[in-house]
Order: structure tokens, then C-alpha cells, then sequence
């Protein structure tokens, strides 16, 4: 029978009592190493730590020096609204261009930037009101001194019903008032009132074919064709040359068009323009000369124009003598 050795209890204890002290000593040399370590690197790290403080307390003093400015300028202005502290600075920012907003269209409506805008609704009040004889002056003198604040009124004027029919019963009105002559200044205000919404009809670029197929501008000749040098008269005739002018220009802020342009240059020389300009070169007051001579140039600088000058002496010779005479 095979004997085991006898299992000694006791040897067992000791053994293991004294691995654990050598485990428990080591750990204890271990911790103390540590320790030391800590000691010996908080000088270092008190002296980072100061230079930290010093580099960034200039930046946090700074800050809050653009912090306390800011908040003084928006508590501190007259009529500003105050900033919650709670409150994100972005919200109160937008807040204060909305308030600059209303400002700049307050004073926009209020007429202190010129003339208020004409919207939709006042401009179609205007127009209607022409209808009224008894308030057809007012409305003219409104409209022309307010048609360049609405783009589409030349639109409004050619297609509503009746509306062009009215600017041209005012133009004609005043042909008894030509020869002899007998036109004061209120008339001569309210027929070029009348006239200046026609130029705006001749220069519109949606407008302008209907207006040169009705041969509207030959209604204005009249008015070109005479030679009182009266105050109304030569209102009379500048305005008539403006609208003649509004013809050769391109249309709107588009660039030329050559079959547009074609179109405006063959009806004023097949209606004779040429000899009414040069007349009112020769005995026009300055204002009505350089509209005058801007319509011979543009006419000259025309392909078709130019041939048409140079095609006869006569015509040539009356262009140059004119031209010589500037």
C-alpha cells in the first residue's frame, strides 16, 4: 500500500504568512516612492500654475472690460431698449436693426426722404380719380410728380379702360389756346402734367411699340411747331421734347434694341422731326436746344438716320448750317 507524506498544518500557516508580509512590505515601499514623487513635483506645477494665472488675467480682465463697455452702451443710450441678462446678445442685436428698420421706413413714408413711394393701392386711387373731371388736375399733378416711383404705371395708364383716352382729350384741349396765342400758366401746368405720363408710356419698353403704332407723338407737334417765347409756351415745348426724347432712348434700363430703335427712327423721319428740331435749335431757350440737339444726335448716329440727312443737299446743307450755328 503507497504511503502520502503526513500533510503538516503548521509549516502550511508559516509560509504563507510570511509571503504575505514580504507582499504587504513591498507595497507599503511602493506607496512611500509615490508619495515622494508627489512632493517633489509641486513646486513644479505651483510655479505652472502661477504662470498660467499671469498670462491669462490680462485676457479675463480684458473681457470683462468689453463685457461692462458693452452692456453701458446698450443700457446706458437714450431710447434703447435695456438687455435682460439672461437675454442672448444676438437676439437684442437683431432687435435693435429691426428697430433702425421701422425708423428708416417710418421716415421713408413720412416723406422725409423726398417723396413717399406709390404702391399699388395709392396709384390705382390716382388713376381712377382722373376720371373725375373736378379732380382730374389734382391727380395729374400727383401722378407726374410721383411716376418715377412706381415702375409699372406706364402699364397701369395703356391698359386700363379709358385712362389714355383722357390724357389725350387733355392735350387736345389745349390746340385752341395755340394760335392766337393764349395759353397761361395754369393750362400749360395740367396739359404737361398730362404729358409727362405720356412719357412715361413712350419710354416703357412694354409700351413703347402700341405707342409709336397709334402715332401718339404726332399729337405733339403742334406744340413744337410754335414760336411764342412766353414762360407757358416754352414749358409747353420742353416738356413736348421730352417725351419725343424719351422715343430714342433705350427703353427702361434695357440695352438698345436694334429693331426697337429701327422702329423709333423711321416714324420720326417719316413725320418730319428733323425740320421742328432745328427751328427749336435756332430759337429755343438753352433747355429746349440741348433736348433738341440730343434728338438730332441720336438720330444721326442711326445708320438710317444719317442716310436719310445725307440723301439730298438740302437736307445736309439745313443739318450743317443748324449744327454750325451751336
Amino acid at each position: 500500500m503507497m504511503q502520502h507524506p503526513s500533510f503538516n498544518t503548521n509549516q502550511f500557516q508559516n509560509n504563507y504568512g510570511h509571503r504575505v508580509a514580504q507582499q504587504q512590505q513591498q507595497q507599503h515601499a511602493l506607496y512611500a516612492q509615490q508619495q515622494q514623487q508627489v512632493r517633489q513635483r509641486m513646486p513644479q506645477a505651483h510655479a505652472m500654475q502661477s504662470q498660467l494665472q499671469h498670462v491669462h488675467q490680462p485676457q479675463q480682465q480684458q473681457q470683462q472690460q468689453q463685457q461692462q463697455q458693452q452692456q453701458q452702451a446698450l443700457q446706458g443710450g437714450p431710447g434703447q431698449t435695456q438687455m435682460h441678462p439672461h437675454q442672448p446678445q444676438h437676439h437684442h442685436l437683431q432687435q435693435q436693426q429691426q428697430q433702425q428698420q421701422q425708423q428708416m421706413y417710418a421716415q421713408h413714408d413720412n416723406g422725409v426722404q423726398g417723396n413717399p413711394s406709390l404702391d399699388d393701392e395709392k396709384m390705382t386711387e390716382l388713376v381712377y380719380t382722373m376720371y373725375n373731371i373736378d379732380k382730374r388736375e389734382a391727380a395729374l399733378l400727383e401722378l407726374s410728380k410721383r411716376r418715377e416711383q412706381y415702375d409699372n404705371l406706364a402699364l397701369v395708364l395703356w391698359n386700363s379702360f379709358g385712362t389714355m383716352a383722357i390724357l389725350l382729350t387733355e392735350i387736345i384741349d389745349v390746340y385752341a389756346l395755340l394760335s392766337p396765342p393764349a395759353l397761361t400758366a395754369s393750362a400749360s401746368n395740367r396739359v404737361c402734367n398730362a404729358l409727362a405720363l405720356l412719357q412715361c408710356v413712350a419710354s416703357h419698353p412694354e409700351t413703347r411699340s402700341g405707342f409709336l403704332a397709334a402715332s401718339l407723338p404726332l399729337l405733339l407737334y403742334p406744340f413744337l411747331n410754335t414760336t411764342s417765347k412766353t414762360r407757358p409756351f416754352e414749358y409747353l415745348r420742353l416738356t413736348s421734347l421730352g417725351v419725343i426724347g424719351a422715343l430714342v432712348k433705350p427703353a427702361g434700363n434695357e440695352p438698345v434694341n436694334a429693331a426697337d430703335n429701327a422702329q423709333v427712327i423711321n416714324f420720326l423721319l417719316t413725320t418730319e422731326i428733323i425740320p421742328l428740331c432745328l427751328r427749336i435749335m435756332q430759337h429755343g431757350t438753352e433747355l429746349s436746344k440741348t433736348v433738341a440737339i440730343f434728338i438730332v444726335q441720336k438720330i444721326l448716329l442711326d445708320e438710317i438716320g444719317l442716310t436719310y440727312i445725307c440723301h439730298t443737299y438740302e437736307r445736309f446743307h439745313a443739318v450743317v448750317n443748324v449744327l454750325g450755328l451751336m
